[in-house]
């Protein structure tokens, strides 16, 4: 039976491309995001994925819709 599930890699790629994108550093964005930045560099490797909460904060701080950031994953995915 196929369970889907989040690619943890690939959502981080895309927080990281956004990020980029804006030309902001991962201490700027996760200041404006209220999250520590070891935490922001985790989710951008990969290694934990960002409750809901979170990721509506780096939107918000990134002056992003939550659904372009879900729109740019679903290309990803």
């Amino acid at each position: 039976m196929y369970i889907p599930t989040l690619d943890s890699v690939k959502v981080g790629q895309t927080v990281a491309f956004f990020r980029q994108h804006k030309g902001v550093s991962q201490e700027v964005l996760s200041g404006f995001a209220d999250i520590g930045r070891s935490h922001l560099s985790a989710i951008e490797r990969g290694e934990r994925k960002p409750t809901l909460e979170t990721l509506y904060r780096i939107c918000t701080a990134l002056d992003i819709k939550m659904s372009t950031f879900c729109k740019k994953l679903e290309e990803k995915l």
